[in-house]
């Protein structure tokens, strides 16, 4: 974050500069996990009680978790699941690999993010075109892998997992996905993901919900004079960051700040 705040990325070495060589140092702006790696790298490093229910509640639209302390809270990037029941779609599918999840354990409760800069959500998989009936974008995915894990489809095992309440949001620059809205439509969500009679029941309506960067800015500037100074200064850090990424964003798409 403070080298591309500070535009001090440096230079290449020419094998890099021709594409010969992938440098794990080079700072590329249009890197979603750069993105995400900056964001939560702050957010773990601040106190969650005054930033975690502010960024769900504005996400799901709905007051719905309060300040507390979150009992062993873990923020985890790029943790991949477990590979969907084969039986249970018509076409094969790789472990999934969820950009954020956050938990805790009062009361039990999962949160998928998934993490936009510069792409859109992934339509589809090389082995789901849309042609089996059900839709394969990552959202759906996301919220059939993280309904699962969750414990909320009946299994074909003996004894079901332990249920744990759960939240999906979709973080990108800017707000509006169509998906967001059609899936936090029980029946429309229930129609994408194959053999559903399974779900018996949903986690709290709506579970699906959208964040924009500016959100993220908002809330932390709204909830700044909370924080002790060595969390402000990380959060002023990460303002100007993510107004930057923003601002980068604008110009590659050919629009102004």
């Amino acid at each position: 974050m403070l080298t591309e705040l500070g535009s001090k990325g440096g230079c290449l070495c020419e094998p890099a500069r021709k594409g010969e060589l992938r440098c794990p140092l080079i700072v590329r702006p249009t890197s979603e996990d750069v993105v995400t790696g900056h964001l939560f790298g702050v957010l773990k490093a601040i106190n969650p009680r005054w930033w975690l229910p502010d960024l769900l509640n504005q996400a799901l639209g709905e007051e719905r978790f309060r300040r507390q302390v979150f009992r062993n809270l873990q923020i985890e990037l790029w943790e991949k699941q477990r590979r969907y029941p084969r039986q249970h779609l018509n076409w094969s599918e790789g472990a999934t690999e969820v950009d954020v999840v956050i938990t805790w354990e009062n009361p039990k409760t999962t949160v998928f993010i998934e993490m936009k800069y510069g792409s859109q959500l992934s339509t589809n998989t090389i082995h789901n075109k849309g042609s089996n009936g059900f839709p394969s974008n990552q959202l759906i995915r996301n919220a059939r892998v993280g309904l699962r894990e969750n414990g909320w489809f009946q299994e074909d095992v003996l004894f079901n997992g332990e249920r744990r309440d759960f939240v999906l949001i979709l973080l990108t620059p800017t707000t509006g996905n169509p998906l967001v809205q059609k899936y936090r439509d029980s029946s429309q969500l229930k129609e994408a993901i194959p053999d559903s009679e399974r779900l018996s029941e949903l986690p709290k309506l709506p579970f699906i919900g959208e964040l924009g960067y500016r959100d993220v800015i908002n809330i932390l500037k709204q909830q700044r004079r909370w924080f002790s100074k060595p969390e402000q200064n990380l959060i002023d850090d990460l303002e100007r960051y993510l107004q930057l990424k923003l601002s980068q964003l604008g110009k590659a798409n050919g629009h102004g700040h």
